[in-house]
């Protein structure tokens, strides 16, 4: 196989997935709550993912300190965050009725099966926000915990209830050869590990953009073709087209279903919601109303999964986060993360906080 520098090839392929998401921006202009087979929807066909936030006293749904296992960069209020409004926030979406989580009921309807999440960090933030809504659902249930490698473990054994996390931040596989760490975005091995689950909720975005000694591979194999490096959402886009692909193959709708996380996004450039030079920290309350004033639409990579989602003939449930995550410029750890003060997250999310809202429309998936 040949080293290619992917540059003029790249930068043709990059204007034409520039085309492709501006006609997707337009055609999903109006019709975000109808895209995916079995979309979260209620019975009149209203969208879960349109709303807003409204404060509630009755909220947060859990207390982080009943749950230990918690790890140290998403435990704000342990870290020394100063406020709490954020954590009493509820979303309210414009015309469905959204159920307030109920973890017994959760493990109830999942008794005997086994869910995994599979992604990076975010799918992390989201597992252990789920490990204890429902450790705190049921206190008294004996639970266990275990690690290896990059599979994570929660169960409750007296439901026979597994929710697993494994570590797979691009899907596709990195395997390292004679030149190299190299990034297959035609290879997703990894997806042995997924096989006979009955839910898996999938996510990955959020390591696409890294570089430098951030970035976890040397080199791009695509076509049997080597690249140093190419247009990082066309690299995407291939991506998911593997899991895609995987989906079709492997998933048994009968026995598995399937979610994808959709795209979480960050609050580091205050011009999104017009405040400029501003960032997630200090940030106390979401944005008002149901749309992000700054300019920034949503991210071109939502665009691009929920084209590929079109693709997929197996049904894929897409959890529409992106949105009314984008509202939730308070809800970031900053420096009462995993970095303190020398570090500013305003990737991921606090805990309890808006992972507890993605589970919450998990569960209402579940229902209906």
């Amino acid at each position: 196989m040949g080293l290619w520098s992917h540059r003029s090839s790249s930068s043709a392929a990059s204007v034409a997935l520039l085309l492709l998401v501006c006609l997707l921006q337009q055609t999903n202009a109006n019709d975000d709550g109808q895209l995916i087979s079995n979309r979260l929807k209620g019975a009149n066909g209203c969208n879960y993912f349109q709303g807003s936030w409204v404060y509630d006293d009755s909220y947060p749904l859990n207390n982080s300190s009943q749950c230990p296992f918690l790890e140290h960069e998403f435990t704000c209020q342990k870290n020394g965050r100063p406020d709490h409004m954020y954590l009493n926030y509820r979303w309210n979406p414009t015309v469905c009725h959204l159920l307030r989580f109920n973890g017994e009921d959760f493990l109830r309807r999942l008794r005997g099966k086994s869910i995994m999440f599979v992604g990076d960090s975010l799918s992390r933030n989201q597992w252990e926000s789920l490990t204890c809504l429902l450790h705190t659902a049921v206190p008294h249930a004996n639970y266990t915990l275990q690690r290896q490698d990059a599979l994570s473990n929660f169960t409750f054994p007296e439901y026979g209830v597994s929710v697993m996390l494994y570590r797979n931040v691009y899907l596709v596989d990195i395997v390292k050869e004679k030149i190299g760490r190299v990034l297959k975005l035609d290879s997703i091995e990894g997806g042995k590990t997924w096989k006979g689950m009955d839910m898996l909720i999938f996510n990955t975005w959020h390591w696409w953009n890294r570089r430098g000694s951030m970035q976890p591979w040397d080199f791009i194999e695509v076509g049997n073709k080597i690249y140093r490096d190419m247009d990082r959402m066309l690299a995407f886009e291939k991506a998911l087209l593997t899991w895609g692909g995987w989906v079709d193959s492997s998933i048994d709708p009968l026995k598995t279903r399937v979610f994808f996380q959709g795209i979480s996004p960050s609050h580091y450039k205050g011009t999104e919601w017009n405040e400029p030079n501003k960032n997630c920290l200090g940030q106390t309350q979401p944005v008002n109303g149901s749309t992000n004033p700054g300019p920034g639409a949503s991210p071109p990579a939502l665009y691009v999964l929920k084209n590929v989602l079109r693709k997929i003939s197996k049904p894929v449930n897409l959890l529409d986060i992106t949105g009314l995550s984008q509202l939730r410029k308070d809800g970031h750890p900053s420096i009462y993360g995993f970095s303190g003060k020398e570090g500013m997250d305003c990737s991921h999310w606090c805990l309890p906080g808006v992972p507890d809202t993605w589970n919450q429309l998990l569960y209402n998936a579940l229902i209906h």
